[in-house]
């Protein structure tokens, strides 16, 4: 059993790094996708509302929330099998939670890329909500990330993978950290 979670900034290539692992078989947990769930339970709009969202659910339930309601869906994957990557850790305490289930058997990875590689790539996408369209922006996003305590859980990475160069090398590097399994905590990529 492997635990791969991954933490970075908004634009960073976590996506990226979770289609590697698709690619490569491996299943993928997206917290996003749990914050983006209770979005549209509520009634909201999950491209406005993410972060309101995301904060109310850690008020309401704690710091740890989403990595609790994340858990069941990545035991289930670990059924079927040998690793599994979680795409999207944002605290010290979200890391604190995956390292008391999974032991050992967890790595955490960093992907770093500079604010203005990030800020290309998030323009790019052409799907994520900017300041003109009432949305946040980059900016206000990484503080807001930085806000859940994402510093803490991107310092407390075994891995960290800079992201600066072509997607190919990306991924080469992310399929290397993959292929290392829990190994992979001995270096940078």
């Amino acid at each position: 059993m492997h635990v791969i979670g991954t933490v970075g900034l908004p634009g960073s290539g976590k996506g990226e790094a979770a289609t590697v692992a698709r690619e490569a078989g491996i299943p993928v947990v997206t917290m996003g996708d749990v914050v983006r769930q209770e979005t549209t339970d509520r009634g909201l709009d999950p491209t406005k509302d993410h972060g309101t969202v995301a904060q109310a659910m850690r008020d309401e339930d704690g710091p740890a929330a989403i990595a609790e309601r994340s858990l069941p869906m990545i035991e289930d994957r670990l059924e079927r099998a040998d690793t599994v990557l979680v795409d999207g850790l944002r605290s010290g305490v979200e890391v604190e939670r995956f390292e008391e289930r999974f032991g050992e058997a967890f790595t955490l990875v960093c992907i770093d890329a500079p604010f203005e590689v990030r800020a290309e790539r998030v323009a790019a996408r052409g799907r994520d909500a900017d300041e003109t369209d009432g949305g946040e922006g980059l900016a206000a996003r990484d503080e807001r990330e930085r806000g859940f305590g994402m510093d803490e859980a991107i310092e407390r990475a075994d891995v960290v993978v800079e992201n600066t160069a072509t997607l190919e090398a990306f991924h080469d590097r992310v399929r290397a950290v993959i292929e290392d399994g829990a190994d992979a905590r001995a270096h940078e990529v």
